[in-house]
C-alpha cells in the first residue's frame, strides 16, 4: 500500500463565494506545500490570466489574489493512499473527504463550486452531505499535466467562463 498522502487546509478569506476544488495534492505540491506546485499544471497560468497576474510570482501572492477575488481553494480528499500523482491510483478504500459540507455551510456566500477535473466532480459526488446547501456544481477541465488531450488555449476558455459567471 502507498503511503498516506494528506491534503492541505482551505484557502478562502472571509468573502468567499466560489469554492475551487480538486481531487488530492500531487507530489509536487505535497513536497512543496502548495496548491498546484508542479511546473506543468496549468491551474496557475490559467488563473493567473483570470486574476491579470503572473503566475511566477511569490505563491502567496497568488493565494491572496486569488482569495481577495472571492475564491476559495481545497481538495475533496482529505486522506488517501495513492503510489504517484494520478488520480486513477487513489484508492478509494482508504480514502477519507474533506468537511466540504461543513465548509459549505459555514460560509454560505459560497453558493458555486468549481471541481478540477472528471475525479473531484466524481468524488464531490460520492461524499457530497446532505446537509450541504444546494450548490452549483460545475466540472472543468483538468488543469493536470496528465490531461493532455485539451489545448491549454480551451482549458483556459472553459475555465475563464466558469470563473466569470
Amino acid at each position: 500500500m502507498a503511503d498516506l498522502a494528506r491534503s492541505f487546509a482551505p484557502l478562502l478569506g472571509a468573502d468567499a463565494r466560489l469554492l475551487i476544488l480538486g481531487s488530492m495534492p500531487g507530489q509536487a505540491s505535497l513536497a512543496a506545500q502548495q496548491y498546484y506546485a508542479h511546473p506543468r499544471n496549468a491551474f496557475w497560468p490559467i488563473v493567473g490570466a483570470w486574476l491579470g497576474v503572473d503566475p511566477a510570482i511569490d505563491y502567496g501572492r497568488r493565494v491572496a489574489a486569488l482569495t481577495d477575488r472571492g475564491v476559495a481553494l481545497w481538495d475533496v480528499l482529505a486522506t488517501c493512499s495513492r503510489p504517484g500523482s494520478l488520480d486513477s491510483a487513489i484508492d478509494l478504500d482508504a480514502a477519507e473527504p474533506n468537511a466540504i459540507a461543513e465548509l459549505l455551510t459555514a460560509h454560505p456566500r459560497i453558493r458555486r463550486v468549481l471541481c478540477n477535473g472528471a475525479t473531484a466532480a466524481s468524488l464531490y459526488r460520492r461524499y457530497r452531505f446532505p446537509a450541504a446547501p444546494e450548490i452549483e456544481v460545475t466540472r472543468l477541465p483538468s488543469t493536470s499535466p496528465a490531461h493532455a488531450g485539451m489545448p491549454l488555449a480551451e482549458k483556459m476558455r472553459l475555465w475563464h467562463a466558469a470563473l466569470s459567471r
